[in-house]
């Protein structure tokens, strides 16, 4: 079912999501981390909607059983596992629907969602990390998690893309260089 319509993807570690043209979100794949925000725990071999994202998605990014989007109001909602506050909604409660990331409702323009942690690049081109910070991957200079989004040292802007990995996050400079922590 997704042969036209698809404007993005996201792989995850083992679930799949894509961005349609009429601005939803489907996801595939395993679930029972509630990665696929369905409402349930069901792995799933094809396309299913994500609850409350039919419409109004601009940008998805799928983690390690997590999965984030970016709406039309640049608001973030995430969903799936929550262990060490990877989701952003303050609590470390797993979640089978979308939740909005706490102090996130209009200023994102880009997400990546990681191993443990989650990323947004803001409208003002400041970076933002929460989740698992056991190895510095959230940038504050602290390895302790976060259960909400926390400003990256010297990242409050001029940054023009992020890409979280498993346990290290990366951000492109508007001058067009790199820094990793």
């Amino acid at each position: 079912g997704m042969t036209s319509g698809v404007t993005a993807i996201s792989a995850g570690e083992f679930h799949t999501c894509t961005q349609t043209a009429s601005g939803g979100m489907k996801c595939w794949g395993y679930n029972s981390n509630n990665e696929l925000g369905d409402g349930t725990t069901t792995s799933r071999s094809t396309p299913t909607d994500v609850s409350g994202l039919t419409s109004g998605v601009t940008a998805i990014s799928a983690g390690y059983h997590h999965t984030c989007a970016v709406t039309t109001s640049g608001g973030m909602k995430c969903w799936g596992y929550n262990n060490n506050g990877r989701l952003g909604d303050g609590t470390i409660t797993d979640r089978s629907t979308p939740v909005d990331v706490s102090g996130l409702t209009s200023v994102v323009a880009a997400i990546s969602a990681g191993g443990g942690h989650t990323c947004a690049l803001t409208t003002s081109g400041g970076v933002k990390c929460w989740g698992g910070n056991y190895y510095g991957q959230l940038g504050n200079g602290k390895v302790a998690n976060l259960l909400t989004p926390v400003e990256v040292s010297g990242l409050t802007n001029g940054v023009d893309a992020i890409s979280a990995g498993y346990f290290h996050t990366c951000a492109l400079t508007a001058s067009g260089g790199v820094k990793c922590w």
